[in-house]
């Protein structure tokens, strides 16, 4: 079952990525870790007056909704968690004070992708 879950979450992933490239996103970075954690997707708008915010996105992925929506499992412990690792990588990446965060989760249901902006 775990092997089934990491399965799921890769192809999540893929469509995410996809997604984001799609909708005017450079991906600058997937599967970003430090000592703190883990972040899916690290992105940035390609638009020349889009806005200077690196966005970090979790990305949620189930198959079907018989245990609720995937968004339901970035919780405020997470959320926390997800904002310390960016903490760190834009320190390390020495663009702390250049641009802005925000976060965003993808939530994949099936082939059903939902895209939350500002979701924390």
């Amino acid at each position: 079952m775990k092997e089934l879950n990491k399965v799921t979450g890769l192809q999540g992933e893929v469509l995410a990525k996809k997604y984001l490239q799609s909708h005017g996103y450079s991906i600058i970075e997937t599967n970003y870790k430090n000592k703190i954690g883990e972040i899916d997707i690290i992105a940035k708008k390609k638009k020349l007056f889009a806005d200077k915010c690196i966005v970090f996105v979790e990305v949620k992925t189930r198959s079907s909704k018989a245990f609720g929506l995937p968004r339901e499992a970035v919780t405020l412990t997470k959320q926390h968690k997800i904002r310390q690792v960016a903490t760190a990588y834009m320190i390390e990446h020495n663009i702390y004070e250049k641009v802005g965060m925000r976060f965003g989760v993808i939530d994949v249901v099936g082939e059903k992708i939902t895209h939350i902006e500002n979701a924390f």
